[in-house]
């Protein structure tokens, strides 16, 4: 589907999950080689730029990760937008809007620095989301409620995949402004810079986040181990504090059902009773022993 966007004598053609006869119309629409819009047909793996002599390609994301292919030429401009495997794509609407409070004059350019600012803004709002999953995280490993430990570990190498692969569409997008504010591309130039310098200074702070929220999962990771060995270490001081309180009785009864003939204690009318009475004072003694140590 195509949808055009007129702001003076520049347009902005934005285009979502486009077919081939699409593009074709394009290329033919602005003079274009054949294969000027073949990146579109296929999915990038990271942030890019291309620049040839009548216009230059940059590829980006959105904060869902859904892909944005752009084009900028003299007096044109071409969003192509592709669904992610989830189905999701980046809306274009909060960008539009920004973009018509320039109206009527808006160059190619500035269509171009617009549309990366708000992809760059839509990164925090993931982060944000990010931040908030792992604190929930953090609260349910420090929490006294027992918890599932297979689940809490797949819900913290789920927040770092999905950080790694925010990662992978943040730290290369610096290239591609780095070499757009160093002027490589000719139609990007006048406000658009300015614009494109208040973006790269949002990248770096959303880099750092990204940076800072991998840190604090590693660290969850650590203390959720040092969780579990705690645990471990509770239940095994139990079980040798109650292994031992039975030993003692165990040993009492060993001894006498040895069925030696010359066992005093055997032909005692007080023996079975003074057998019994030891058992429960050792178990006594040694159970307040433990609890006195907090092992019980």
């Amino acid at each position: 589907m195509i949808t055009q966007h007129e702001f003076g004598d520049t347009c902005w053609w934005d285009v979502v999950d486009p077919t081939t006869e699409e593009l074709e119309s394009l290329d033919q629409q602005f003079g274009l080689g054949d294969r000027t819009f073949d990146e579109a047909r296929r999915r990038s793996a990271r942030p890019t730029m291309q620049r040839f002599t009548d216009h230059a390609y940059v590829v980006a994301f959105s904060g869902t990760l859904g892909e944005v292919d752009m084009y900028v030429g003299d007096k044109w401009f071409v969003t192509v937008r592709l669904h992610d495997d989830d189905g999701r794509e980046w809306d274009s609407a909060v960008a539009l809007g920004r973009i018509q409070r320039l109206a009527p004059d808006v160059p190619a350019g500035m269509m171009l620095a617009m549309v990366i600012e708000e992809l760059v803004d839509g990164y925090f709002d993931s982060l944000d989301i990010l931040e908030d999953q792992l604190e929930a995280i953090e609260d349910r490993i420090f929490s006294d409620q027992p918890q599932a430990e297979r689940d809490v570990q797949q819900d913290l190498f789920g927040v770092r995949r999905k950080l790694l692969e925010l990662r992978r569409a943040v730290i290369p997008l610096r290239e591609v402004l780095s070499a757009l504010l160093r002027k490589e591309v000719q139609w990007v130039d006048g406000e658009a810079l300015i614009v494109l310098r208040d973006t790269f200074d949002k990248l770096l702070r959303a880099v750092d986040i990204v940076d800072e929220l991998r840190e604090l999962v590693g660290n969850a990771v650590d203390a959720h181990l040092a969780v579990m060995s705690n645990q471990m270490n509770l239940v095994m001081k139990k079980l040798t504090a109650w292994g031992s309180i039975v030993f003692g009785a165990t040993l009492i009864a060993g001894i006498y059902g040895m069925n030696f003939q010359h066992m005093p204690e055997l032909g005692w009318i007080w023996g079975y009773p003074f057998a019994l009475g030891s058992m429960v004072v050792m178990s006594v003694v040694l159970y307040r022993i433990f609890k006195h140590r907090d092992w019980l």
